[in-house]
């Protein structure tokens, strides 16, 4: 729940940053389960025009985005999927298909 209200106070502080974004132009979805999962998304447009957005979740393993293309993709071009920001480390899977 933390995360969340970080989240959103992050884009009130990209608002705060650009002046001349429409706050009617930033739209905030989220579904919070039974076990306390947190999934939604967040979009706004630019004074370009152009939309973004963010699709995320937040559970036992923290907040990570699932899908987005406000988030830049690392210089091997990987884009966000869920795995980033996680407590499990994809690596630990590597380490078990060599035994």
């Amino acid at each position: 729940m933390n995360t969340l209200v970080l989240v959103l106070l992050g884009v009130v502080a990209l608002v705060a940053a650009r002046p001349d974004v429409d706050l009617d132009e930033i739209h905030q979805e989220q579904n919070i389960d039974d076990d306390n999962t947190i999934t939604g998304s967040y979009r706004w447009t630019s004074p370009e025009g152009v939309e973004y957005f963010v699709k995320y979740i937040a559970d036992e393993d923290g907040y990570r985005v699932l899908e987005s293309n406000a988030v830049p993709a690392t210089a091997d071009g990987v884009r966000a999927d869920g795995a980033q920001g996680s407590f499990v480390s994809s690596e630990d899977d590597d380490d078990d298909d060599r035994k």
